[in-house]
């Protein structure tokens, strides 16, 4: 996977997080704290920011295993 992108395009990586928070709430998974990383936003790079995952309880992260896996074929 190519992360490198064009930092003219003023790509917004918010889109992103709502569709991923949309495809993990359609599993029934929240991360609450889902968002930009305020670092590597701020860094001057080539790269899109990192997206943070932030903390979930065990319930969220073994439901988001069974998903994962379920998707996997296994």
């Amino acid at each position: 996977m190519d992360d490198a992108y064009d930092l003219a395009s003023g790509h917004d990586i918010g889109a992103d997080i709502d569709a991923l928070r949309a495809a993990l709430a359609a599993h029934g998974i929240v991360l609450p704290s889902l968002g930009v990383d305020p670092l590597t936003l701020a860094a001057w790079t080539t790269r899109p920011p990192l997206v943070a995952l932030g903390n979930c309880n065990v319930a969220t992260a073994r439901r988001m295993a069974e998903v994962l896996r379920s998707a996997a074929g296994g």
